[in-house]
């Protein structure tokens, strides 16, 4: 989270790291702890990484790509079926014979959004914006994220004003439930 650079650097860096999350995901051999903890890492950084994005990409998106609001709200579909499936993972036990299925399924869900905005929207957005407008969304994309809730809420707007307005407030309530049960701390 926060790794600097224009806001297509930065998204691709979060790609980068949950695809790696993933593979330590995909090289685990048990359950238990170990599992848990893992699926909260990817929890946390999925849940940041689309908050930001639906309150300052897709907006953005919306605004100076051609097809833009099409675009945006594809995106955000995308989230809204990762979101539901990250809240079902949040309640399950990690030996439950539906975790594995659903682990797959969020991995490939999650690779098609990647491919999707790497191949078609940013290259799309970087021609459509200028530098400077790339660097702004880069710093406020990491400002977001670093309010952004930690965990899943799929009945939570989606709109950029009411996620911007609601989202400071559950990120705050996330990280004091993750302090106090020591969540993804691993």
């Amino acid at each position: 989270m926060g790794h600097g650079g224009n806001v297509i650097a930065e998204l691709m860096a979060d790609h980068r790291e949950v695809e790696e999350m993933f593979s330590r995901l995909q090289a685990m051999t048990g359950g238990g702890q170990g599992l848990r903890d893992l699926i909260d890492e990817i929890t946390i950084e999925l849940v940041r990484h689309s908050v930001a994005e639906e309150q300052y990409l897709y907006p953005a998106v919306r605004k100076h790509v051609p097809g833009g609001d099409e675009m945006a709200d594809k995106e955000i579909e995308d989230h809204a079926r990762v979101e539901k499936m990250l809240k079902r993972l949040e309640r399950m036990d990690t030996d439950d014979a539906q975790m594995s299925p659903l682990l797959q399924e969020l991995m490939d869900e999650v690779a098609a959004h990647v491919q999707d905005e790497e191949s078609s929207l940013f290259p799309m957005l970087e021609r459509a914006c200028t530098p400077q407008q790339l660097d702004d969304l880069g710093d406020k994309i990491r400002r977001a994220k670093t309010m952004a809730p930690t965990r899943p809420h799929p009945a939570a707007p989606s709109s950029p004003t009411a996620s911007k307005l609601l989202a400071p407030g559950a990120g705050l309530v996330d990280r004091a439930r993750d302090f106090v049960t020591g969540r993804g701390k691993s």
